[in-house]
């Protein structure tokens, strides 16, 4: 038996990453996760902005006995490709999540918490892609829309604990910021899914609900803009509160880090907020809203793992396999 020699060819890396993983090659494979599911955020919001919610109007399929879009006649092609579209990026995002699954179980030495945190990802994604299901065979219902979009934050809860986890070691948990300030973080966390809850009833209530027929809610729009409005500002208040307390008791400045890059983000996403809402709501601002919304719910959760510590990264230990055939080994890169 022999060590795995590395290659520059990017496909036996990429191979190796997942087969012969490292606690680097892990982390990679779990901020990909990250990425991906933001991305499908976004396309989520623009099937919603270009009313394409039911540009396939079957599931599985999209349209007849076809899983691709074909010809219908009461369904623009634009609209099915922007939805079909979207359903791609949930594969590549399943695809993802099984990759980093089997990293994970590969890695030497095994570690369990990896372990479970990444089968997660590929298990939300298949409940996402159900309820992607349930939103087109009810004609866009608003609360399962709402449902399908909310299952996104809650697999990013996944991709980031795994993406931070394999970043550091399996240490007990040491708090590096005081009790107080801890709990902050936790509340903060807490007013931020409130605020991701909100923005899915003012989405669901305005103009933008995925089709043109499609239900709303029943809300006054302006009651649950102002609702979700004020919840931001609690979240800005325990952002800031965080913060001060990091700098008055001379907490670690990763967590700083942290607080100072989730505070941009929030004057940034309010300023969206409020163009939009006094704008008429236009697409382009709303889908911008969306990106940011998700932006701060990774940078929320990131602030908060800083306030403790697990220890180094563990060294890498890849797996010894047998040396490869000659043949192979003589193949150009």
């Amino acid at each position: 038996m022999a060590e795995r020699k590395s290659s520059t060819n990017p496909l036996i890396r990429a191979w190796d990453a997942v087969w012969h993983p490292t606690p680097g090659s892990v982390r990679l494979l779990a901020l990909l996760g990250v990425v991906g599911n933001v991305v499908i955020v976004v396309s989520g919001g623009l099937v919603r902005l270009t009313e394409s919610g039911l540009g396939c109007p079957e599931w599985p399929r999209c349209s007849g006995d076809s899983l691709v879009p074909t010809h219908n006649a009461d369904h623009h092609a634009f609209n099915m490709a922007v939805e079909f579209g979207n359903r791609l990026i949930t594969f590549v995002v399943l695809a993802i999540g099984v990759l980093v699954f089997v990293a994970a179980l590969r890695l030497v030495p095994r570690r369990r918490d990896l372990v479970w945190w990444s089968l997660a990802q590929p298990m939300s994604v298949v409940a996402q892609a159900v309820i992607g299901g349930i939103v087109v065979l009810t004609d866009l219902n608003p609360a399962a829309v709402s449902a399908h979009f909310l299952v996104s934050p809650a697999l990013l809860v996944f991709c980031v604990a795994l993406w931070v986890r394999a970043g550091e070691g399996d240490a007990p948990a040491r708090p590096l910021a005081g009790p107080w300030t801890r709990r902050l973080g936790g509340l903060l966390l807490v007013a931020a899914a409130a605020v991701l809850v909100a923005g899915t009833v003012v989405t669901g209530t305005g103009p933008h609900a995925g089709d043109a027929s499609s239900r709303r809610y029943g809300f006054d729009i302006e009651d649950v803009a102002r609702i979700h409005g004020e919840l931001a500002w609690v979240t800005i208040a325990f952002t800031i509160a965080v913060t001060i307390a990091l700098y008055r008791t001379g907490g670690p400045a990763a967590a700083k880090r942290r607080a100072l890059e989730l505070i941009a983000l929030i004057v940034a996403q309010g300023a969206v907020g409020y163009a939009q809402y006094f704008l008429g709501v236009p697409a382009g601002l709303v889908l911008l809203h969306m990106l940011g919304a998700v932006l701060m719910w990774i940078a929320a959760f990131r602030l908060f793992f800083a306030l403790r510590d697990r220890g180094p990264m563990p060294d890498a230990r890849p797996r010894t396999v047998a040396a490869r055939p000659a043949a192979e080994a003589a193949q150009p890169a």
